[in-house]
């Protein structure tokens, strides 16, 4: 009789770690195309990507569709060269 709370509470903590870490993750991005600042010479010419270009296009690559959306950056998020660096840091184009 005591095994079904056990389970019960086993079942809620775990729940509860999982919904935390699915917001932590969430968290974790804020969207800034600032941040591609360190891209903008390869995303106009035909100057491969620098490593601090490719590690910031990782790192926001949940908001791309976003920056694709966006009238105002989509020449240059979804421009053919940002496509050649982006496959060059291999990050995949967002399915928007």
């Amino acid at each position: 009789m005591k095994r079904v709370p056990f389970v019960a509470l086993c079942a809620v903590v775990l729940a509860v770690v999982i919904s935390f870490g699915e917001t932590h993750t969430a968290e974790a991005v804020t969207c800034d195309p600032g941040q591609l600042g360190s891209c903008m010479t390869a995303f106009i010419s035909s100057a491969n990507p620098t490593d601090t270009c490719c590690s910031k296009l990782h790192e926001q690559q949940p908001c791309l569709c976003g920056y694709i959306n966006n009238p105002t950056l989509k020449p240059y998020v979804d421009s053919p060269n940002a496509k050649r660096v982006a496959s060059y840091c291999k990050v995949p184009s967002p399915q928007c």
